[in-house]
């Protein structure tokens, strides 16, 4: 213990040196809260300075999991509703029920969010002051003024940068962004005054009471400026305010084939216009991925939650929680997308009108895998040969990888044609060297003076599977020999087709008879039955044209869907005048009739039913225990298919976190006060541990408290909020969810961590009959250059927005982005300098 004498020999003399000496008093050991709790006498000075870092980090990782079971609580607690009648003259009772949010989105942002983003600074600064004696400190303010450059200088400059070139985003709430921004400024300015003017170095319990208030004037102030209370002539007309949620049921029509206004119009007439234009495109979307061919169900359900997920307007905390379960290897709100389908995954991301027209025979299938694969096919299904040509040529063509030799073996296959009678038989390997895109090979055809019909046989390819080459969409080909050169005869196939709309399109065979020499030509056109063209199909009339020797040509005629759940209709194609020679076949006319694809149904109701529940399990306050522990214990809470070997990694840097949270009680029960009120005790103890790390760290390698504050630990805490921040400017359509909130966040930082603390030490020190004081040191400096610095900040935000050519606070054309950019980095920069280098006696600035 502190003070115990150490007696030499056994004797009962002691030393003056003996009686100094003392193993519990070291460097760096006493005035701390917690730590250390055990003796790190024989430590050297290195190994706890890296050690200490490491534990820093590790809490810093600790504090923000147990912040998303707090911000899951804040999301429960503020999403809650109340039910409501609106009058409805078309409903049986006269009216239908809707549920409004009770808590206002302002409200919201700036009270329980505001402090769930910004907790573990103001429990950072109420702790320091209460285990210190109600003594000031410098960490936490320090750490609060160093976030709040961090916030609004650093992570603007990530948000303005990081929207895509040439896309803008906006404050759309301009009101509330001006009340918070003049507060972001004038809280610390308050600051200044308090601490430098009015009564200097001592804050009265007026002064710590007028501090507190602020919060909720501000709240009360943004609040009406959301309403417009204050501005009655530029009112502007508010809207019906949403439901809330994703509805997760129809009426059982969703899977019958209905897309766009006509699958709305089934929807129960309880959700609001959005709702029904969302389960609309989930519709449309889930059927286009259904087409979609070689893409398994699963993957087409993490494309759609994807895509839904990134539409859907999102707040403050929902983009902390994303942030902080990426930066812990959890359950991530937003469904990966395997690499190997993202392109598909893109095209979907592309508005349907903007999207670049397809040829229709084409495919959406990448053999290739993005290029990791060779990919060799026929140049042609069909081709045709005159038998006294003596041989046919084929050509075989290689896409994707084309950097290192590949082989595929050719090999002829009897059709009504027979080898040695016929043709000769082949059967070869090609050669593809690098680089190279084409080859041919030739078939040798016997010519017996006989008359005969037309004869075809096949040609196939094949590859090894240790060649890294894969086959293509034409990998048979189909050789016709022709006895004369006669241009030949057209006509369809069959006399009648059967046609799914599924693909949307219908593929009608015609081929030529009985010669292919020249080009030829047929038109045709369309005639409705029980099928309309316009409504039905698309094509009143056209012509195909065949190339020499080519043998079968298709009439693409494109289908629309219907909203029929049994589907039966027929239009006729007939074929009318002839080109080049050619004459008409018997079957010159064909029925085709459109119906349903039941298994493309299944499928797309399968889609949409396991989208629904996938988005049902990403909200926020709807686990349960055993989930949660589930979760804990698995990495990237169990979908361990797209998990990554970084999710890996954070999951068992955080591993021990996750399990001892999850006893916290879910968000779900008791309206989520209970996960409230424990997560926040955990997040006091905790930043009471990052406060002692933090302290000793800095004292073992010479920092400042102040130093270490604003830089350690303000990055710290706040690296959530920059990927949070980040996140939401790239999805969101605004700009205030990612900047518009920083300075709600900075202004609750002041007014509530200095503000909370101060009263209580005010308080303590007054019933004392003695002053609370707060020496100023580099704090008062510090405050001053941030304030500064966020004028000049906020000014670049206002001016880049009126601005014709930016005309927003983010985004905008390149050069420009990139200069603001900077400006608010070198911004940060100085301000941190300035701080250190005054902290440090470098420069003495007297205030």
């Amino acid at each position: 213990m502190s003070g115990s004498n150490v007696t030499m020999g056994g004797g009962n003399e002691s030393t003056p040196e003996a009686a100094m000496f003392d193993v519990w008093n070291y460097t760096c050991s006493q005035d701390f809260l917690l730590l250390p709790v055990i003796n790190e006498y024989t430590w050297s000075k290195g190994t706890r300075a890296f050690l200490y870092l490491l534990g820093l980090v590790w809490c810093f990782l600790g504090v923000a999991h147990v912040a998303d079971i707090f911000m899951a609580a804040i999301e429960r607690i503020t999403s809650k509703t109340r039910t409501v009648r609106i009058s409805d003259p078309e409903a049986e009772n006269g009216y239908r029920e809707v549920e409004l949010k009770v808590w206002n989105d302002t409200v919201a942002n700036l009270s329980l969010l505001a402090l769930g983003t910004s907790a573990p600074e103001i429990m950072l600064s109420v702790i320091e002051i209460v285990g210190n004696d109600f003594k000031a400190g410098e960490l936490g303010p320090g750490t609060i003024v160093g976030s709040a450059a961090f916030n609004l200088l650093f992570i603007s400059a990530i948000c303005i940068y990081s929207i895509p070139d040439g896309e803008i985003r906006r404050i759309a709430s301009v009101k509330v962004f001006g009340v918070t921004a003049f507060t972001c400024i004038g809280a610390y300015v308050w600051m200044a005054i308090v601490l430098l003017v009015w009564t200097r170095e001592v804050v009265t319990i007026e002064e710590a009471v007028l501090t507190f208030l602020f919060f909720p004037l501000l709240i009360i102030i943004a609040y009406l400026a959301d309403k417009d209370f204050c501005l009655k002539r530029g009112r502007r007309k508010r809207q019906q305010q949403d439901f809330v949620g994703i509805p997760m049921s129809t009426d059982g029509k969703a899977e019958n084939g209905r897309t766009g206004e006509e699958k709305a119009d089934e929807i129960d007439a309880s959700y609001t216009p959005h709702d029904k234009k969302r389960l609309a495109e989930m519709a449309r979307l889930a059927k286009e991925l259904g087409r979609e061919e070689g893409l398994p169900p699963e993957e087409a359900v993490r494309i759609l939650s994807r895509h839904m997920s990134e539409e859907t307007p999102h707040g403050k905390g929902w983009y902390r929680i994303n942030a902080i379960r990426n930066l812990t290897g959890g359950r991530k709100l937003l469904p990966v997308v395997n690499s190997a389908f993202m392109d598909v995954y893109q095209r979907v991301q592309i508005p349907e009108e903007e999207r670049p027209k397809e040829d229709p025979l084409s495919t959406n299938v990448d053999h290739s895998e993005g290029g990791k694969h060779a990919v060799v096919q026929f140049t042609a299904a069909a081709v045709a040969v005159m038998e006294n040509e003596g041989k046919v040529r084929l050509g075989i063509k290689r896409t994707g990888h084309l950097g290192k030799p590949v082989s595929v073996r050719v090999e002829t296959i009897n059709g009504t044609a027979i080898s040695g009678e016929d043709y000769k038989p082949f059967n070869k390997i090609v050669n593809f060297k690098k680089n190279e895109a084409l080859q041919e090979v030739y078939i040798e055809i016997v010519d017996d003076f006989e008359w005969e019909p037309d004869e075809f046989f096949f040609v196939k390819l094949k590859v090894e599977p240790e060649d890294n080459c894969v086959l293509g969409n034409i990998s048979i080909c189909e050789v016709t020999i022709i006895n004369d050169d006669e241009p030949g005869i057209l006509a369809f196939a069959k006399p009648s087709f059967v046609i799914k709309e599924t693909g949307l399109k219908a593929l009608l065979p015609v081929v030529r008879l009985n010669g292919a020499d020249g080009h030829v030509s047929v038109k045709w056109k369309t005639k409705d039955m029980t099928a309309l063209e316009g409504k039905d199909y698309s094509g009143k009339e056209g012509e195909l044209k065949f190339d020499n020797q080519e043998t079968t040509k298709n009439i693409i005629i494109p289908l629309f869907e219907s909203n029929k759940t049994e589907r039966d209709e027929s239009f006729q194609i007939e074929l009318t005048e002839t080109d080049g020679g050619a004459t008409l076949g018997k079957i010159s006319k064909t029925i085709v009739t459109i119906v349903n694809d039941e298994e493309f149904n299944g499928l797309v109701s399968r889609i949409l039913n396991m989208t629904k529940a996938n988005l049902d399990a990403l909200e926020l306050h709807k686990t349960t225990y055993i989930q949660q522990f589930i979760e804990a214990m698995n990495v990237n809470g169990g979908d361990l298919e797209t998990a990554s070997f970084i999710d890996y990694i954070l999951h068992f840097c955080t591993f021990f976190w996750k399990v001892l949270f999850a006893f916290i009680p879910p968000a779900q029960y008791v309206g989520g006060w209970p996960a409230f009120l424990v997560s926040l005790g955990v997040i006091g103890f905790l930043t009471a541990i990052i406060g002692d790390l933090a302290s000793i760290f800095g004292c073992l390698i010479g920092l400042e408290d102040s130093i270490t504050a604003i830089t350690l630990v303000a990055l710290g805490t706040s690296m959530p909020d920059t990927f949070a921040s980040k996140t939401a400017a790239v999805m969101e359509k605004t700009a205030d969810s990612s900047v518009g909130n920083v300075n709600g966040s900075n202004s609750v930082n002041v007014f509530l961590g200095l503000g909370l603390p101060w009263l209580i030490a005010s308080i303590y020190w007054g019933v004392q009959g003695e002053e609370f004081r707060v020496p100023v040191g580099s704090l008062g400096f510090s405050v001053i250059i941030y304030s500064v610095a966020a004028v000049i900040a906020l000014s670049t935000l206002v001016v880049r927005r009126m601005i014709p050519s930016i005309g927003a606070e983010l985004g905008g054309p390149k050069i420009p982005k990139i200069i603001s950019s900077i400006v608010f980095v070198s911004l940060w920069v100085v301000y941190i300098m300035l701080s250190i280098l005054q902290t440090k006696g470098i420069i003495n600035v007297s205030i």
